[in-house]
């Protein structure tokens, strides 16, 4: 005799213990924060020189605007929908099944690899001052780091929100740091190396080309503020507060990332800048010595640091969200839905979220995942604008508009990463419809009640 198996679509609304909402305004900005200043204005600015050269500047605004209209589209959606998950609820909620699938598994493999990456450079950074450069030592270190992060998230929401209030407020004054250090430097070399503005460093690559490949690298470097998103079920008077959030992390973020930008190519060329990444060397710091003294240098290399630790926590904590909201409909084992009810906290999704990043550390590779994580990232927020065109008007904060051009823009962006990554990742989507159609779909019907 055979039990029936529950729905795949158990609703989140089960009487499963609710996460705490604890995260109130600035909370939710600094979270937000910590997972954009990170890999992306210590890293990823340096490689999308690679491809732009000196009109990365204007490729980090272009990538802000398109992240505006993402991130409204984001608001607007958490606060109709105020449950963790982000797209992978909407998609569900709003669309269809398999696109809120897609928009789960999408963000899950992209953003390890973010996670994995950034733990990486955390552990380089650590092994360069310690003397540990090994490769054999950069994973150990990477590893335990991944572990050290996720008992800090298990002891809950408000401690690691206080971590991170720390980590980034460290983080912003380094980078205001150099800003303010580097300025009259870069005003004054502005005129060589500024001009002319759309050549790519990186050989063989057609100047226009290069361009809007650097656009969908530097929003990859915005997306932090979905963490505010995939956190809704934890944030105080979520209709109000999200919006807000999103609105002013992008801002903030924005504002320092162009600031900083200027600052670097300015200061010491688009070509020694994006050679940094290529040669293992730090490229703000590289820009700190160039510009200011040992202290603006020690400075930058804490920041450093505190980033690449504060977007690691943000990370494995907003999968470990993402994880439980698939696990609740049976995406993902079932085993891994449940809460903890004293403390709030889905402790078996972020192990599992753990042991995915601590896979892919193995690897040791922190370039190979980029760009592929730059199309997936994209794809998920061209899902996120589709949901967000069919909410009920009476819950829209914002005209329509924005979210066509957040979907176009986003679709747009994801093509024009190189040809060999977005067919690798439209494979690894397809692979993961495979699953979803052949092996969850066979255990229980894929419609919402």
């Amino acid at each position: 005799m055979t039990t029936a198996l529950p729905t795949t679509n158990v609703p989140t609304e089960n009487p499963a213990p609710a996460l705490k909402r604890e995260v109130g305004l600035w909370g939710a900005v600094m979270m937000g924060l910590g997972s954009i200043l990170g890999t992306g204005v210590f890293v990823s600015i340096a490689i999308a020189t690679d491809a732009a050269g000196p009109a990365v500047v204007a490729a980090i605004a272009v990538a802000a605007v398109v992240a505006i209209f993402n991130g409204l589209s984001s608001a607007q959606l958490a606060a109709a929908h105020p449950v963790s998950g982000g797209t992978y609820e909407y998609g569900y909620r709003l669309l269809q099944p398999w696109l809120g699938f897609t928009a789960g598994w999408t963000f899950l493999w992209a953003k390890s690899a973010s996670a994995a990456t950034a733990a990486l450079g955390l552990a380089g950074a650590i092994g360069h001052l310690i003397g540990w450069e090994s490769f054999f030592t950069r994973v150990i270190i990477a590893e335990a780091v991944v572990v050290g992060l996720t008992l800090l998230i298990l002891g809950g929401i408000r401690r690691s929100n206080r971590a991170n209030m720390v980590m980034v407020g460290l983080t912003l004054v380094a980078l205001t740091g150099l800003v303010v250090g580097g300025l009259a430097t870069a005003w004054a070399k502005q005129s060589q190396n500024l001009w002319p503005l759309l050549v790519p460093v990186r050989e063989g690559l057609e100047p226009w080309a290069g361009f809007w490949q650097a656009c969908a690298l530097m929003f990859v470097a915005f997306t932090g503020y979905g963490r505010i998103a995939t956190l809704a079920e934890e944030v105080q008077r979520p209709r109000q507060t999200i919006p807000r959030a999103v609105i002013v992390t992008l801002l903030l973020s924005m504002l320092l990332y162009i600031a900083v930008g200027y600052v670097a190519i300015a200061a010491i060329g688009a070509p020694r800048f994006a050679a940094a990444i290529r040669t293992g060397t730090a490229p703000l710091q590289l820009v700190a010595s160039e510009v200011g003294s040992q202290p603006l240098e020690i400075l930058v290399a804490v920041g450093a640091l505190t980033a690449l630790v504060g977007v690691s926590l943000n990370l494995v904590l907003g999968l470990s969200r993402v994880a439980l909201a698939m696990a609740r409909r049976r995406d993902l084992p079932v085993y891994f839905a449940e809460v903890d009810g004293e403390r709030g906290s889905p402790d078996r999704a972020t192990w599992l979220v753990a042991v995915l990043v601590m896979g892919l550390v193995a690897v040791g590779n922190v370039t190979m995942t980029w760009s592929l994580s730059a199309f997936a990232v994209l794809i998920y927020y061209a899902i996120t604008n589709l949901a967000a065109l069919r909410l009920p008007a009476e819950q829209r904060l914002f005209p329509p508009v924005l979210a066509v051009c957040g979907l176009a823009s986003c679709l747009g962006l994801a093509f024009w990463v190189e040809r060999q990554v977005w067919v690798a990742g439209l494979i690894v989507i397809a692979l993961g419809l495979v699953w979803h159609w052949g092996i969850a779909g066979r255990l229980s019907p894929a419609s919402l009640d």
